[in-house]
């Protein structure tokens, strides 16, 4: 095997040992997987075709060149494979859990204020009212009560925030789809990154080995900081693009944007100590 070819598996390796994990832990079995796999594997194979204007006629034969999958498997993949996972937008609650968290007007000593429940101005009601009209301010509040992100005080009739990270704890198919689509899009800008010849996309890295737990611990707190300061920053610039007058033009309005920041830290795999930038 070709050194790159090598290096690729070792990367493919390194992501599919969590996707294991999690398909594991949740009992999907490995039937599914794989089905889903093959039909990523011929959804990318035919955008290559399309993308090098080949036309129709032998389409299948070169799928199968491209992927290794017989033409009988690649025929059947062709007519099931599985519609794309689209970003569906963010939920009303987490809309209004992003300004409450990042616009000053709701917060007090650079936290999310405890506010009232009710009233015309910075109180829940007014909040959840200046993210939509549509739906009542009670019933966002009962959603957030819902996934622990906040908290009603019924005698002081105010609302708090548990949580400064949006993480619904008790909602698995909300927090599957954070998981597919905040990774997805990250892997997304890594592999272009790849097959670009160009950096198409912000995607950096810091890492070490050997940190004691309160170093850890230390790099963590200052990325919740760091986190805080970009999206009081960011969001208030998105929401004044998105209302924003827009010029006509099929690429007036076509973009989408992710922002994301993580970090990680395993006790058990301190091997030397050193420390690169990727």
């Amino acid at each position: 095997m070709a050194d790159d070819q090598e290096a690729l598996l070792g990367a493919v390796q390194a992501l599919l040992g969590p996707l294991a994990q999690l398909a594991v832990a949740r009992g999907l079995p490995y039937q599914a997987v794989d089905e889903a796999l093959r039909c990523a594997y011929v959804a990318a194979a035919q955008d290559v075709q399309r993308a090098q204007g080949f036309p129709p006629h032998r389409l299948v034969s070169r799928i199968s060149a491209v992927t290794g999958l017989n033409r009988r498997e690649v025929t059947r993949l062709t007519q099931v494979a599985a519609p794309r996972p689209l970003d569906a937008g963010a939920s009303l609650g987490s809309q209004v859990f992003t300004r409450w968290v990042s616009d000053p007007l709701w917060q007090e000593g650079g936290r999310p204020a405890v506010l009232p429940r009710q009233g015309p101005v910075r109180s829940f009601e007014a909040l959840a009212r200046s993210v939509t009209q549509d739906v009542h301010p009670r019933s966002i509040l009962d959603e957030l009560s819902r996934l622990q992100l906040a908290h009603w005080d019924d005698e002081a009739d105010t609302v708090a925030l548990l949580e400064e990270a949006f993480t619904p704890h008790d909602d698995l198919r909300e927090m599957l789809s954070f998981l597919g689509l905040n990774v997805g899009d990250h892997l997304q800008a890594a592999v272009d990154n790849v097959l670009s010849s160009e950096s198409l996309h912000f995607e950096q890295s810091v890492f070490a080995h050997g940190l004691p737990a309160d170093a850890a611990e230390a790099l963590r707190t200052l990325a919740r900081k760091h986190w805080k300061a970009l999206m009081a920053e960011a969001v208030p610039m998105l929401e004044a693009s998105l209302k924003a007058p827009r010029p006509d033009g099929p690429e007036a309005h076509s973009h989408r944007v992710r922002m994301g920041l993580f970090t990680f830290h395993d006790p058990g795999r301190s091997e030397e100590h050193t420390s690169e930038l990727q």
